[in-house]
Parts: structure tokens; sequence; C-alpha cells
């Protein structure tokens, strides 16, 4: 028996051993070659300007504590922007490719990347735009090219905007799974399909100005950059006119039908390239590393600091998908203490979330402003929680398109009564006090838990609206007219005071530094999220077994089905009361 112990703890420590040396080699190979994967750029190259691995604003910065070691990403929209920003005055850089783009940035966010390659143009280079297939989202980015392509067989989808949202009351009726909804707010549709079968006329009412508002934005831009009028876009779009790649040229949507070489072969022209050569191209995220990775504004002492907040509000740490209050409060005591921070930007995109945790992040700001000036920019969504987080910055900046307001709060308790009494499940309690008993998912809601649960509720809206009262120097009147839960686009959110001004980032950015008095400033970026041992581990993709299963997941189903995913579990974790927009607003 000692003998078999002792092979047992010799195989475990060899295997220990190997995983050190493993892990070992591996960071040091981080550390040390850090930079080995930069790439070089050449002369009279060409970007390609591809976006299927852009999806947040701000990739991230992690501080791993049990390693003392730093690891930054350059992959978020920020970073394309600012390399796009950098690739104007770049010599080595002649124009930009967008080469079958499928990009999944939200409107707010192509809008930003729309206006920064119009900004680009004015430098006089290229920028050309060929696909496939062009779906209507990449249409709008697409169309700010000097030359659209299309391939010959393929097809331009031009057909204006939609949502479709899922009710469920049946469903819970045949299934015996109730959700117990506790709302306050007419237009609080984060809960609505849990309560009815069909649309509510105050719901329909907020998704049609919504969608409207959001297309205005849209074509706009559109019949700007195609000389094209903004009814003979929404004729188009009604008429499905441009499907064809013949009807889309003869509708001044795209400029040529043509082959992927025939692109090609216009861009070697255009750069004089020698007949049987290729010419150079550079990927914007390897430019974008590049551009990071290069020393700017080392002589400018003054900052403004940008914190991104973005994703789900969850509490607890968060990271590049969730706020949390650990790393965004960490980040806003970072800023105020440090006397070369002149101003603070918070940047944004959220649906919202957990009451608690906006509150705490709202408290942070009022500290954080005794000292030092906050304006937030919004991104493609600042709602509910999104919204709570903002509405006392000292001004507030959105885009044409984002998706903010949706002032209002409610909760959800799954319940399975029905369901347990048809398959034969009888639950029974013991308890000392009345409500020792709390809430049960087995037995009906009780009277007084849901008294006492409403009332927390009104309890959290009155604060909320006083928030915003306050922020915004409105009545609470004022605001609960707005309220409701309603959501607004920054057009409309401009209008009734919700924001300030209609502009991006660097807009923000600018009047922070007006704010804090700094005429000579450079950017930093937050939040620096902490890890451990173990979410280092969940991060090492692509070695084998040490592959994680969120990464496995996303490669099998794609990014578009693995988000879905996201939201059932997102459903799942939802704790405390709610300042969560309509679960999902999916613009189509």
């Amino acid at each position: 028996m000692k003998f078999l112990s002792n092979v047992l703890a010799t195989i475990i420590g060899i295997f220990v051993f190997f995983m050190i040396a493993f892990f070992g080699i591996l960071l040091i190979g981080v550390i040390a070659g850090g930079d080995d994967d930069v790439v070089k750029v050449k002369d009279n190259s060409v970007i390609e300007l591809d976006l299927s691995k852009v999806t947040l604003d701000y990739a991230g910065k992690v501080n791993f504590k049990d390693f003392n070691y730093f690891e930054t990403n350059h992959n978020g929209l920020i970073d394309v922007l600012n390399a796009i920003e950098s690739a104007k005055n770049d010599d080595k850089i002649k124009g930009i490719s967008i080469l079958n783009n499928q990009s999944l940035l939200g409107l707010a966010q192509s809008k930003a990347l729309r206006d920064q390659l119009e900004d680009f143009k004015k430098s006089g280079k290229f920028v050309v735009a060929y696909s496939n297939f062009i779906t209507q989202r990449d249409y709008y980015l697409n169309s700010v090219a000097d030359s659209l392509y299309l391939n010959p067989v393929g097809e331009l989808e031009f057909k204006g905007l939609s949502s479709e949202i899922l009710y469920l009351k049946d469903l819970q009726e045949k299934t015996g799974i109730k959700m117990e909804v506790l709302r306050h707010g007419k237009y609080k549709s984060a809960v609505e399909p849990y309560l009815a079968q069909e649309m509510s006329p105050e719901n329909r009412e907020q998704m049609t100005v919504l969608l409207n508002s959001a297309w205005a934005t849209m074509v706009e831009d559109i019949a700007k950059s195609r000389k094209i009028s903004v009814d003979s876009l929404n004729g188009i779009a009604n008429t499905l006119g441009a499907r064809t790649p013949e009807l889309a040229l003869a509708k001044n949507m795209i400029d040529k039908i043509a082959y992927e070489d025939e692109y090609h072969n216009a861009i070697k022209s255009n750069l004089k390239v020698k007949e049987g050569k290729e010419y150079n191209k550079v990927s914007i995220l390897d430019y974008a590393k590049n551009n990071a990775k290069t020393v700017k504004n080392y002589s400018k002492k003054d900052i403004i600091a940008v914190i991104y907040a973005q994703g789900e509000i969850r509490g607890g740490e968060g990271d590049i998908n969730i706020i949390g209050e650990g790393s965004i409060k960490r980040s806003l005591q970072e800023a105020r203490e440090d006397d070369n921070v002149k101003a603070i930007v918070l940047r944004v995109d959220s649906p919202g979330g957990s009451a608690l945790t906006s509150e705490l992040i709202w408290r942070e700001i009022e500290i954080t402003k005794k000292t030092k000036p906050v304006v937030v920019s919004m991104g493609n969504v600042a709602a509910s929680g999104g919204y709570y987080i903002a509405c006392n910055a000292n001004r507030i900046f959105a885009e044409p398109s984002t998706i903010t307001g949706s002032i209002g709060v409610f909760g959800v308790l799954p319940n399975m009564t029905q369901l347990a009494k048809n398959i034969g499940i009888n639950a029974e309690q013991v308890k000392t006090h009345d409500n020792a008993n709390g809430y049960s998912l087995f037995e009906p809601i009780d009277d007084t838990f849901k008294n006492v649960t409403l009332e927390s509720i009104e309890n959290i809206y009155s604060v909320f609206l006083q928030r915003v009262a306050t922020g915004r120097k409105m009545t609470v009147e004022q605001v609960n007219e707005i309220a409701q839960g309603r959501v607004w686009t920054g057009n409309d959110a401009l209008k009734n005071g919700l924001v300030d001004e209609l502009g991006g980032l660097e807009k923000a950015i600018a009047h922070a530094a007006k704010l804090g008095k700094a005429k000579e400033y450079k950017t930093v970026n937050y939040p620096e999220y902490e890890k451990s041992f173990e979410d280092l581990l969940a991060q090492l993709t692509g070695f084998g077994m040490f592959q994680s299963k969120e990464a496995l997941i996303r490669e099998q189903i794609g990014e578009e089905n693995y988000q879905v995913l996201q939201q059932i579990k997102r459903a799942n974790e939802i704790r405390g009361v709610q300042a969560l927009m309509p679960f999902e607003i999916k613009i189509k």
C-alpha cells in the first residue's frame, strides 16, 4: 500500500513539475518575445480593414497578480480608430481596402469608424471596398468608400431596419414554468414577453420611433457619400431596388461590378505596381498593434483618463465584457489621485444590469467630480443602469444612433409551481417565522414577499429618478415623463435633455480637456483588470487540452450563435433588482 502511495506521489510530482515548467516557459516566451510579432510595414502599402475580430471599444489591460505580469490587447475599436488616424500621416500607407468585410460592430461604433474613414480620405489617400455579398450593416460602412465593388453574382441587402421580439406567455402556461415579474415603468419591455403574447402599444411605439431614428442617421450618411437623395434611398429600401449587382449599379449604390482579382488589379494600377507583382498589404490589427507600441506624446504630461465601462453591469471585479464596481471604482480612484490626470472620460456601452452596482459606480463618480471633471461618451448602448452611471457627469455625449434612456427597474423570479404539480412534485416548508421562507420556486408567490419586493423596486426607481433629475438639472416630474423604461436614440435624447451633445469619443475627450484646462495632453485607457492564475489558464487558447470551453464553443458554433448562448447564460445569472434595458434589441 505504501509502495503504491509512493508511486502515485512520484507521478503527481512529475506531472506538477512539467506543468510548472510548461507555464514558466510559456510566460517567459510571452514576456521576452512580446515584440517578435510586430509586423514591419513596407513602403507603398495598403491597410486591409478586416473587422471580423473587432467587437468591443476597449480590448483591455490585465494584471495577472500571481505573476506580476501585465497583458495589453490592441484589437479594440479604439485601437482601430487610432491606427487609421496615424495612417493618415504615414507615408508608407497609400490607402485602405475593405475586402469582404463582415463586421459585428453596432450602429454607433460603425458611425464612429465611418467618420474616421471620412477623415482619412481628406489626406488624399484612397478607400476602396469589395464584397461578394453586402449586408445592410456592412453597406453602411462600405458606402464611405471612393469606389465600391460588388461580385457579378453577388447581392446587396438594403431593406430598412426591423426588430423581432419573442413572446413567451403561452409557452409558460404550457410548460408550467412561469416568470414572476415585478416592475416599474410602462415601457420596461425587458419583461413584457413574460407577461403577454403580443407587443404592447407602448413598446410598439418606442420600437418604431427607435428604428426610424436609427435609420434616419444611416441614410443621411449614405446619401452624402453616394450622392443619392434620402427619398431615393427610402424608395430603394421599400422595393428592394438594389438587390442585384445590375440594379445596384443602376441606382448608384455601387460603382463597379467586378471579380475580386479585378479589384486587386485596380489597386495595383493605382499604386503603380508592375504587372505580375503583388502589392504590399498590412492587416488593420497588425497595424494597430504597431501603432499602439509606438511611443507618442511622451513629452505631454497632462493626461485625459478614458475609462471604459462596457458590457452588462453585474458587480465584482468585472472584465472587458462585464462592468463590475471593482475595476471601475479603482480606475476612478487612480485617475483622481493622479495629479497629471486633468479630466476623466467615462465611455459607456452597456444595457444596464444590477441596480446596486450602478449606484456604487454613481457614487464614485460623485466623489470624483469634486476634484476633477467627468465627461461621458456613449457608445452603442447606454441604457437603464448604463444611463444610471452616466447621468451625473459634467457633460454627456452620444452618437445619433446610440440607444439610451430606459430609466426603470424590474425583478424577475422563475416559478415552477404548475410544473411541479404536473409532474407530481410537492414542496413542503418548515419555518420559525412568518417570512423566513422568503421565495420558493415551488409555491405561488407570497403576497407579503411580493409587496416587500415591489416596495424595493419603487424605492430604487424613485432613487433612479432623483439621480437623473439632479444630474440633468430637471425636476423629478420632468424625468418621469421621459422615463417609465422607455428607450431613446441619441438624436431623441438630445431633444428631451437626457444628453447634452451629439458626437463621438474624440469630441468628448476634447471637451474633457477643455474642462480640465489641458491644452497639450495625451490619453490613458482604463481599467486594468486584476486576474488570477486560474483566469490565465482559462485564457490560454490554441494549446490543445488547455483551450478554454468558451473558445471551443465559439469556434464550433460561430460568433453570433455564441452571443445567443451568452444571453441565455446572463438571464440565468440575474440576481437582485435590475436596471436593465429590453433584454435584447436586435436591429436587423
